[in-house]
Protein backbone atom coordinates (compact mmCIF):
# COMPACT_ATOMS: atom_id res chain seq x y z
CA UNK A 1 0.00 0.00 0.00
CA UNK A 2 0.90 3.36 -0.62
CA UNK A 3 1.33 6.26 2.19
CA UNK A 4 -0.17 9.34 2.34
CA UNK A 5 2.26 11.81 0.41
CA UNK A 6 2.06 9.26 -2.05
CA UNK A 7 -1.67 9.11 -2.48
CA UNK A 8 -2.08 12.57 -2.50
CA UNK A 9 1.04 13.05 -5.14
CA UNK A 10 -0.89 10.96 -7.23
CA UNK A 11 -4.11 12.77 -7.09
CA UNK A 12 -2.17 15.89 -7.78
CA UNK A 13 -0.27 14.74 -10.88
CA UNK A 14 -3.53 13.08 -12.30
CA UNK A 15 -5.31 16.65 -11.19
CA UNK A 16 -2.36 18.23 -13.51
CA UNK A 17 -2.45 15.89 -16.26
CA UNK A 18 -6.33 16.16 -16.35
CA UNK A 19 -6.19 19.99 -16.87
CA UNK A 20 -3.34 19.92 -19.21
CA UNK A 21 -5.26 17.45 -21.29
CA UNK A 22 -7.97 19.75 -21.16
CA UNK A 23 -6.65 22.57 -22.03
CA UNK A 24 -4.88 20.54 -24.75
CA UNK A 25 -8.07 19.08 -25.95
CA UNK A 26 -5.74 15.86 -25.83
CA UNK A 27 -8.56 13.28 -24.43
CA UNK A 28 -5.99 10.13 -23.65
CA UNK A 29 -4.00 12.86 -21.19
CA UNK A 30 -6.79 13.80 -19.74
CA UNK A 31 -8.88 10.24 -19.18
CA UNK A 32 -5.03 9.03 -18.03
CA UNK A 33 -5.40 12.06 -15.33
CA UNK A 34 -8.64 11.53 -14.20
CA UNK A 35 -7.29 7.27 -13.75
CA UNK A 36 -4.43 8.81 -11.64
CA UNK A 37 -6.84 10.74 -9.42
CA UNK A 38 -9.34 7.90 -9.27
CA UNK A 39 -6.43 5.66 -8.05
CA UNK A 40 -5.00 7.95 -5.71
CA UNK A 41 -8.48 8.59 -3.90
CA UNK A 42 -9.16 4.72 -3.65
CA UNK A 43 -5.74 4.39 -2.33
CA UNK A 44 -6.03 6.53 0.59
CA UNK A 45 -9.55 4.94 1.29
CA UNK A 46 -7.80 1.46 1.53
CA UNK A 47 -5.31 2.99 3.27
CA UNK A 48 -7.59 4.63 5.69
CA UNK A 49 -9.32 0.86 6.08
CA UNK A 50 -6.68 -0.64 6.99
CA UNK A 51 -5.09 1.52 9.54
CA UNK A 52 -8.99 1.46 11.09
CA UNK A 53 -8.08 -2.36 11.01
CA UNK A 54 -5.02 -2.20 12.43
CA UNK A 55 -6.59 0.03 15.31
CA UNK A 56 -9.34 -2.24 16.24
CA UNK A 57 -6.97 -5.31 16.27
CA UNK A 58 -4.54 -4.04 18.46
CA UNK A 59 -7.37 -2.92 21.00
CA UNK A 60 -8.65 -6.70 21.11
CA UNK A 61 -5.45 -7.75 21.72
CA UNK A 62 -4.57 -5.24 24.29
CA UNK A 63 -8.06 -6.55 25.54
CA UNK A 64 -7.44 -10.39 25.57
CA UNK A 65 -3.95 -9.87 27.52
CA UNK A 66 -5.50 -7.60 30.18
CA UNK A 67 -7.72 -10.38 31.04
CA UNK A 68 -4.88 -13.17 30.99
Amino acid sequence: MANKEENKFEQAKGNVKETVGNATDNKDLENEGKADKTSGKINEKVDEAADKVKDFTDKVKDKFNKDK
